[in-house]
């Protein structure tokens, strides 16, 4: 028996040392992004919020005049003993417009606009392989822009898991915005 709670006690030491992996990303609207990561085996959470700009503690009415220079971004949580980064970049290019500069389906603006945030668990090399692929697949410019990481803000309650809390509302909006048709018409793949 001692042997046992031994065993439990160096398990959870163990997992209390473990280090949390996280990337940030923005697909135009956080609720669909959202969406598209939880429940990926793996990923431990995703967190709608705010990325990108220069000031601090923004709100969504704030960022959404476009005027703080922040984009509506995820923080993906992520055990990568079962997920990797890569496998993350894959569902995030299969779930945006790579080619739209002006944010993402119904959303304009430069605080919809679809980006990758540089940190240590996301890297320019893997990024460039990403974008290769498309440019070759489709012969078109990736507008998706690539930027440093520097700091989240996580957005209001309300935002958070958007699409379980108000599932009509959310679902009238994906279908309605576009994206749905959007995402078909493209049907990102990638030699896997």
């Amino acid at each position: 028996m001692r042997l046992f709670i031994l065993l439990i006690i160096f398990l959870c030491a163990f997992n209390a040392n473990a280090e949390e992996k996280k990337i940030y990303l923005a697909g135009g609207c956080f609720w669909c992004l959202e969406e598209a990561y939880q429940g990926v085996d793996g990923v431990i959470s995703a967190i709608s919020g705010y990325s990108g700009g220069h000031t601090t503690n923004p709100t969504y009415e704030k960022i959404s005049t476009g005027k703080t220079g922040h984009i509506e971004a995820l923080e993906i949580i992520y055990d990568d003993e079962i997920i990797n980064s890569d496998s993350i970049l894959n569902i995030f290019f299969k779930n945006i417009d790579p080619f739209d500069e002006n944010g993402q389906f119904c959303d304009k603006g430069y605080q919809y606009q679809s980006a990758i945030f540089l940190n240590i668990n996301i890297n320019q090399t893997l990024v460039n392989k990403y974008i290769s692929i498309i440019e070759n697949n489709y012969e078109k410019k990736v507008k998706t822009l690539v930027l440093e990481f520097d700091k989240f803000y996580e957005a209001e309650d309300y935002h958070q898991d958007f699409y379980i809390k108000n599932p009509i509302r959310y679902n009238y909006y994906k279908k309605g915005c576009g994206r749905v048709k959007r995402l078909k018409q493209l049907s990102i793949i990638f030699n896997e």
